[in-house]
């Protein structure tokens, strides 16, 4: 088992059909370029766990706030359908809470759509907190 973060556009594209799982809006063409553009503007990376294929993937970024400080954001965290319950998404979980920890974050973050339950209990079954509530406004 392998986890990395996606540096090239060979690694960027072969995270594609897992993340497509979960975002599945997105083309490839469309997918590249914008983790390419939100990476170069905003710091966002790939991590891919491979174990005889990606069986998951995170879209992370590192930042700050006045209210916390150095925290870690998971954007996006998928463990493909058929791998699902078979432990990778909890490694991969772990992998980028130890790397946000070796980045000197105290705190590590996500937004989960209200309809996704089964992750909400995944996240609180890894010691996350529901802190707060999110709002948008559609421009």
């Amino acid at each position: 088992m392998n986890i990395q973060i996606a540096h090239t556009q060979k690694e960027i594209i072969a995270c594609y059909a897992v993340m497509a799982e979960l975002r599945p809006h997105l083309s490839q063409d469309d997918f590249l370029a914008l983790v390419e553009r939100m990476h170069n503007n905003h710091g966002y990376d790939l991590v891919y766990l491979d174990d005889n294929g990606i069986k998951a993937v995170a879209g992370i970024r590192i930042a700050e706030w006045l209210y916390t400080g150095k925290y870690l954001e998971i954007d996006d965290l998928i463990t493909t359908a058929a791998a699902r319950s078979q432990g990778y998404g909890a490694t991969l979980f772990d992998w980028v809470a130890d790397y946000a920890r070796e980045n000197h974050c105290v705190q590590l973050r996500l937004v989960s759509g209200v309809q996704r339950i089964d992750a909400h209990r995944f996240y609180e079954n890894k010691g996350m907190k529901f802190e707060a509530k999110y709002f948008s406004l559609n421009l």
